[in-house]
C-alpha cells in the first residue's frame, strides 16, 4: 500500500509539526529543527557563499569560544548533497595557499570516506585491528566536566560539533574508558545533521584506533590549548580526571575485507523512460545529476519507515531534510511517501542518482530505476584497497 503525506509549508514551525504528526512515531520527543542550522538549498548556498577559508588551517581546530572557529560548517549541506564536494573545492580558488590546501585535504578526506564506504558497505562496522582490550557497553559520556557537557549538550542541541570535539568525546569514550566504539558512532549518527556511515564511522575508527595507526588520547591539555577558559568554570579544575593522556598499546592488524564494489556506473545507465525522479538523501541538492536533467518529472521522496524506525534518529534530521523537500517543491512537483522505498516506488519507472550506499544499492536492485545517472566523485574510484587514506590518495586522480 502506497502511503503518501502532504509537503509542508517551507518553515520551521510548519515543518516540526509536520515530523510530529506524520514521522513522530520514529522519533522521541517533540519535533524541534537546530537553531542554528537549516537545510534547503538557498541556507546551503549562503553558507558557502558566506564562508572564507582565510585563517582556516591556523584556526579549524578551535573549540570556544565560538568566535574563535574557522570551521566551515558545510558538513550537512555535503552529507546531503545540498553541495557538491567539486563546487566546494572550486569555491576556494583563490584563497591563502595554505589554507585552501588544507580545507581541500578535508575535502578529500570526506571524499575517501565515501570511497571506503562504497568500497567495503556494511563490512566497515568492524575493525580493521583488532583491540587489545576487553570492552564494555557504552554508558555515555561523564557530563559533570565541562569539556564533555559542553560538547554533547552542543551536539545534542545544534545537530553539529566541530572535528576537535567529535575526537575528543570518540577518544574519551573508546580509548579513556573502553567503551563499544561502534555504540558511540551510533550515538553520534542518531545526532548529528552531517551523520553518514561514510566519515562518521571511518572518524570513529581512526580516533579509537582500531581503523589506524595508533589511537588518539584525549586529555586537559587539548582542552586548555583549543577551549581556553572551559576549564576554570568546571568542578574538577583542581582534580582533573583527564590529566594524563589515555594510551592503548598492542592493536593486531585483522584481514582486510574484501572490496564489495558498490561505486556504480560511470555513465548514464539509460533503459527507458521515465516517469518520476526518485530523490535520496544522499542528493537532496538541485545539482542531482537525475533531478537536473528532468526538471519537469515530478520527485518521489521516501522516508524509509522499517529502517528510520530501528535508527531513531532526532527530530533535527528529519526537520533539515524537510526544509529542503519543502523548498524544492515551491518551483517543482514533490512527493513525500512514508515506507519501504522498494514497495513505495515499485512498478514506477525512475530516474534516479546511483547513492554509493548498501542501502540505496538494496533498494534499486529490486526496483530496477529506467535510467541511472553516475554519483558526481571528487575523485573518480579506482580498484584496490581503501586501508590507508595516503595510500589512497596516492592512487586516485585528484581535482
Amino acid at each position: 500500500m502506497v502511503v503518501k503525506i502532504p509537503v509542508p509549508a517551507a518553515d520551521r514551525a510548519s515543518i516540526e509539526e509536520f515530523v510530529d504528526l506524520h514521522l513522530g512515531h520514529l522519533v522521541d520527543g517533540s519535533a524541534m529543527g537546530s537553531p542554528s542550522i537549516r537545510g534547503g538549498q538557498r541556507a546551503a548556498n549562503l553558507a558557502l557563499q558566506t564562508f572564507c577559508v582565510r585563517g582556516y588551517s591556523r584556526n579549524r581546530n578551535e573549540v570556544f569560544p565560538v568566535e574563535r572557529r574557522a570551521a566551515s560548517r558545510l558538513s550537512p549541506y555535503i552529507r546531503h548533497g545540498l553541495l557538491q564536494l567539486r563546487e566546494v573545492w572550486d569555491a576556494v580558488e583563490g584563497g591563502p595557499e595554505r589554507d585552501v590546501g588544507k580545507f581541500r585535504d578535508e575535502l578529500l578526506w570526506q571524499e575517501y570516506a565515501r570511497h571506503w564506504y562504497a568500497s567495503l558497505g556494511e563490512q566497515t562496522k568492524s575493525a580493521l585491528r583488532q583491540q587489545p582490550v576487553d570492552l564494555r557497553t557504552g554508558s555515555g559520556w561523564d557530563r559533570t566536566l565541562s569539556c564533555l557537557d559542553e560538547a554533547v549538550t552542543e551536539l545534542e542541541t545544534h545537530g553539529w560539533i566541530v572535528n576537535q570535539t567529535r575526537m575528543w568525546l570518540a577518544s574519551d569514550w573508546s580509548v579513556r574508558n573502553k567503551q563499544v566504539w561502534t555504540e558511540g558512532e551510533d550515538l553520534f549518527f542518531k545526532h548529528l545533521l552531517d551523520g553518514s556511515r561514510a566519515a562518521n564511522r571511518l572518524g570513529w575508527q581512526w580516533t579509537s584506533g582500531v581503523g589506524s595507526s595508533r589511537p588518539y588520547g584525549f586529555s586537559r591539555w587539548q582542552v586548555e590549548k583549543r577551549a581556553p577558559g572551559l576549564c576554570e568554570k568546571c568542578a574538577y579544575q583542581k582534580r582533573c580526571p583527564l590529566e594524563e593522556r589515555p594510551t592503548l598499546s598492542g592493536f593486531k592488524s585483522l584481514s582486510p575485507p574484501k572490496n564489495l564494489e558498490l561505486f556504480g556506473p560511470t555513465s548514464v545507465r539509460d533503459e527507458g523512460v521515465p516517469k518520476a525522479v526518485w530523490l535520496t538523501a544522499e542528493s537532496l541538492g538541485d545539482q542531482d545529476p537525475a533531478l537536473s536533467a528532468y526538471p519537469d518529472l515530478p520527485v518521489i521522496f521516501v522516508f524509509d519507515e522499517p529502517l528510520l524506525a530501528k535508527l531513531r534518529l532526532t527530530s533535527k534530521r528529519y526537520v533539515f531534510i524537510l526544509e529542503a523537500l519543502a523548498e524544492m517543491a515551491q518551483i517543482r512537483s514533490v512527493e513525500i511517501r512514508l515506507g519501504s522505498p522498494s514497495v513505495e516506488l515499485k512498478g514506477l519507472p525512475l530516474a534516479v542518482t546511483h547513492a554509493p550506499v548498501p542501502g540505496f544499492q538494496k533498494h534499486a536492485e529490486r526496483l530496477k530505476p529506467v535510467r541511472t545517472h553516475p554519483w558526481p566523485w571528487l575523485c573518480h574510484p579506482v580498484l584496490g584497497s581503501v586501508r590507508s587514506f595516503s595510500a589512497w590518495s596516492r592512487k586516485v586522480h585528484q581535482p
